[in-house]
């Protein structure tokens, strides 16, 4: 049971930026564009977050991972804009444009990196995110271990963000019409809603998301900013996105999985049933999980219709 304990919360904390990235994503192509470039986005949100508490750790204490953060969102505004105007404006290949992001960011960030700290890496900051226990909650028989003992505070800012996405896409107006925009664009149009709006509005709301989720990412799993800091998480939220049928809670589900199975790589030699096995089997496992899950459930998954398609408004 103490094995099991400390992997689910451990689990919790590791799928907690997959959950963020994923959650992003989902408002992007529920408005019809597709956002591969989610990597790229968490790659700045990631540096941009340990730069700045880097500086600010000193003087701001422990509100400093908080503006770290705030501000890795605001940087992933500013780079997903790149892929907005590109898909929207331009009519571009979603795709390339993705995947452009993609491969200029990582160099991008040690670019920076070489010119504000003359290495290829950030400077090491003192301490991210701090574990937490609630107070009360933390008493609750099982309950209270799994979900509110040693835990970083960021997984319930994740879980406020699944739940008000869910209220915003599913209970409003505004949702309703941002689903829309990325099923029948023209029926939007035709009622004199802006379809470019809308899915400006779902990109940059994936950047922003994407940004804090890089952020969280550097905050709570290492102490600097590399270029591999992400190492492939971007990717890992879209098979969660997929394996959630583009739903928040199906995406929240997807997203334990996926952080369940890093967490089970790093225990696997806890487990005697798995002692012998080669340790970059189950280092493996997380990326093996992500083929798997394209394989058998892309086929069945709801997209939306017009994911991926530029629209030309008729005015």
């Amino acid at each position: 049971m103490e094995l099991f304990s400390s992997m689910f919360v451990l689990a919790l904390i590791y799928s907690t930026p997959i959950i963020l990235a994923a959650t992003g994503v989902l408002y992007s192509e529920r408005s019809g564009v597709t956002n591969i470039a989610i990597e790229g986005v968490m790659v700045m949100g990631a540096f941009v977050a340990a730069t700045i508490l880097y500086y600010t750790e000193a003087s701001m204490g422990d509100f400093a991972p908080w503006l770290s953060i705030l501000l890795a969102g605001l940087a992933g505004i500013i780079y997903s804009s790149i892929h907005a105007f590109i898909s929207i404006d331009l009519e571009g290949d979603q795709t390339i444009s993705g995947t452009a992001l993609n491969m200029l960011a990582p160099a991008l960030g040690v670019y920076l990196c070489q010119i504000i700290f003359g290495q290829q890496r950030s400077q090491a900051f003192q301490r991210g995110f701090v574990k937490t226990t609630v107070p009360g909650l933390s008493e609750i028989p099982l309950i209270g271990r799994l979900f509110f003992s040693n835990i970083y505070p960021t997984f319930f800012l994740a879980l406020a963000v699944v739940i008000l996405t869910y209220i915003i896409l599913w209970k409003t107006p505004l949702g309703l019409r941002l689903r829309a925009a990325g099923e029948h664009p023209a029926a939007v149009d035709s009622l004199g809603i802006s379809v470019r709006k809308l899915r400006y509005g779902g990109v940059l709301t994936s950047g922003f998301l994407g940004g804090m989720a890089g952020g969280i990412m550097v905050l709570t799993q290492s102490t600097q900013f590399t270029a591999s800091s992400i190492h492939g998480m971007g990717f890992i939220s879209i098979a969660a996105l997929i394996f959630g049928r583009w739903n928040p809670w199906g995406v929240l589900g997807a997203s334990f999985f996926f952080g369940f199975s890093q967490i089970f790589g790093i225990y696997s030699r806890d487990v005697p049933l798995f002692a012998n096995i080669p340790q970059e089997v189950f280092q493996a496992l997380p990326y093996a999980l992500t083929v798997l899950a394209l394989l058998f459930f892309s086929r069945k998954s709801a997209a939306p219709k017009a994911v991926g398609i530029p629209y030309k408004a008729s005015n």
